[in-house]
């Protein structure tokens, strides 16, 4: 199986934290661009937090970024990993219509052992 290249955009409209990508049991998911996109005159916060499940936390990743009117940031410099079944979630400061797109690599553990075997076959470790 290949690894899964994949892109989830939301169209988010509530100032409750939600959770934007939760990553399976079996998986591992590498997001390489989380671009918002304010669709509205005003100038709403956004916040992004990732829920770490094997160290039963949240970590703030992003705190209160104001977004300017009627423009598309693009949240990430480099990668995010959220590990087998972290998440990664948003909290606006308004109801105003926001757009997320996330851009992510899906790999699979099955994906991850197959990848690792063909490794030992081409180094002989």
């Amino acid at each position: 199986m290949a690894n899964n290249y994949k892109f989830k955009g939301v169209a988010l409209a509530t100032v409750s934290e939600t959770a934007l990508l939760t990553a399976a049991s079996d998986e591992t998911i590498i997001i390489r661009s989380i671009r918002v996109t304010n669709n509205t005159s005003n100038t709403p916060t956004i916040s992004m937090d990732v829920s770490d499940n094997s160290a039963s936390a949240e970590y703030t990743i992003l705190k209160t970024q104001t977004l300017v009117a009627n423009t598309a940031v693009e949240l990430l410099t480099v990668p995010l990993v959220l590990e087998a079944s972290d998440a990664l979630k948003v909290t606006m400061s308004a109801t105003d219509a926001t757009h997320i797109g996330i851009s992510y690599l899906v790999i699979t553990w099955l994906n991850l052992l197959v990848f690792q075997q063909k490794m030992l076959m081409r180094f002989g470790k």
